[in-house]
């Protein structure tokens, strides 16, 4: 589960990171109609039609954009509870450590016992005194504060929160405020030049200039955001900030960067302004966002599961690992192990594509999903739950941690190189097995074998093989030999570990 904690006290290193989201509508921002305030439009769209061709003088100083954009960005410095988790964070299946920009994090020597302080970035969207920043910067927060650009400290009060997309409202009193907007209709292209502006470190208003590297960057466990990739330095404390295009328009909201150190090392993120301007919106208009919500653990049809489920190359789909007990999912008929392939019609390339349909849907919709199951297409209909808060949904779906203890192998038998036998109840109590987990448990594994070189424990559940469930050894000997009769290289396992459902090519012994 991703998490977005870097102040800028604390060591870290690694990425930072914000989470996606979804449309809107169109709105009207609070004071707009004070347009003489809005500090963000320097010069006119070029003849040409080119929205982002450079005005003149740019790239040869970014002087002119920064002074007019820069009294509507803002340190944000909060006190937050001592217990909040410091540091890195490592997000399961990525080869790297993630490390927000925002600088929460080490206490000082006389800092008060139980809080801690960080600060982070904001920007004014409005005349009135509405800011955006991120949701990790202000989460959690028992005192806010806002220091702008001309000296002046604010107390600021909490207007809204997304987790999911990691953006966050706040609000100052007051009816002067420059303030800037988000840029919607033009977006920008790789190598377009961006400057952000933010609070690194603690030092206050510091502008860095770069160009959008990539678009539509997928790094985002959730799911929720397509992110724009900048080469601008931001560093901890920049959380929250605005990235501008070279006509100081808002084209995304600085939320996370990769880093091995803690620093920049010229790889940052930064929540599309169409999002963020659509989840902001709601969120001052006092709305709670909610989201379409399952209770399943999915992922990518990998080509290893393709190829040991017989599938073709092109097929498409999100493979559901496991279903959370009494969730939609489970009262609708979803079964670990299904394919899920189009959601109401619409085709599903992978398990991003899902989150994002799900999560679009309104908590009530029904929800048609289109499976493979056992090699036959089916429908499944789910009614569409609220989706919890994250940190609900990780305490829900833990199962448990470490390895179960190996109370010696129980008799069964060996198919490749494993000790299966049917679950009964003296197995479940031996190894900790819900009676919702059915298959053949393995209580015995030979080093030498492949399962062995993988890992595989006793206490593990075999649940299913390609695609179908097992109720003997004699079913997972089947699949196995057709496996092998169809020239595959390697039988789909879906595995009922401790940290949770797992599924797993298992490469086939060698024939003698």
């Amino acid at each position: 589960m991703l998490k977005r904690k870097e102040f800028i006290l604390g060591a870290a290193a690694g990425l930072t990171l914000a989470a996606a989201a979804t449309a809107g509508g169109v709105i009207t921002w609070p004071g707009a109609h004070a347009e003489p305030q809005a500090v963000n439009r320097i010069t006119p769209v070029p003849a040409n039609g080119d929205s982002f061709s450079p005005p003149p003088g740019a790239p040869n100083s970014f002087a002119t954009i920064f002074e007019q954009v820069a009294p509507a960005v803002v340190q944000i410095d909060v006190t937050v509870p001592v217990e909040q988790p410091q540091g890195l964070f490592q997000i399961p299946g990525l080869p790297f450590q993630f490390v927000p920009p925002n600088g929460r994090g080490g206490q000082g020597q006389d800092a008060e016992p139980q809080t801690t302080q960080g600060a982070g970035s904001g920007f004014f969207i409005s005349q009135d005194g509405y800011i955006v920043t991120n949701n990790h910067v202000v989460a959690d927060a028992t005192e806010i504060k806002v220091k702008m650009s001309d000296g002046r400290e604010l107390p600021a009060r909490l207007i809204g929160r997304d987790q999911g997309t990691d953006l966050a409202v706040i609000k100052v009193e007051g009816n002067d405020f420059k303030y800037v907007s988000f840029e919607e209709t033009a977006q920008p292209r790789v190598g377009d030049w961006v400057i952000a502006v933010g609070n690194p470190f603690g030092l206050g208003g510091t502008a860095t200039a770069g160009i959008v590297s990539a678009k539509a960057r997928d790094i985002d466990p959730s799911g929720y955001n397509d992110y724009i990739q900048i080469d601008a330095a931001i560093n901890r404390g920049n959380s929250g900030g605005p990235t501008f295009d070279i006509y100081g328009r808002v084209i995304g909201v600085n939320s996370a960067i990769y880093s091995p150190t803690g620093g920049s090392v010229g790889i940052g993120f930064a929540i599309p302004a169409e999002t963020a301007k659509s989840i902001t919106a709601r969120l001052m208009r006092g709305e709670t966002i909610e989201r379409g919500y399952l209770g399943v653990q999915i992922t990518n049809l990998a080509d290893e599961y393709r190829e040991s489920l017989g599938l073709p190359a092109t097929q498409k789909g999100a493979y559901v690992a496991e279903v959370t007990p009494d969730a939609p999912a489970a009262r609708g008929g979803l079964r670990p192990g299904d394919v899920v392939v189009s959601l109401n019609g619409k085709a599903v390339e992978g398990s991003t594509e899902l989150t994002r349909a799900v999560g679009a849907a309104k908590p009530g919709d029904n929800l048609r999903l289109e499976v493979l199951r056992e090699g036959r297409r089916q429908t499944v209909d789910i009614r569409a739950g609220t989706r919890p808060a994250d940190l609900e949904i990780a305490a829900n779906d833990d199962s448990g941690s470490g390895a179960p203890a190996n109370p010696g192998a129980a008799a069964g038998e060996v198919v490749e190189g494993m000790t299966v036998t049917p679950l009964n109840g003296a197995l479940r109590r031996r190894f900790d097995i819900p009676e919702t987990v059915d298959g053949l448990v393995v209580t015995a594994v030979s080093p030498q074998s492949r399962a062995g070189r993988m890992q595989f424990q006793p206490g593990f559940v075999i649940m299913q093989a390609n695609g179908r469930s097992l109720g003997s050894a004699a079913d997972l000997k089947g699949a196995v030999e057709t496996v092998k009769s169809a020239g595959r290289p390697g039988v789909l396992l879906l595995v009922r570990t401790p940290q949770g459902n797992r599924p797993v090519v298992l490469p086939l012994q060698d024939k003698n």
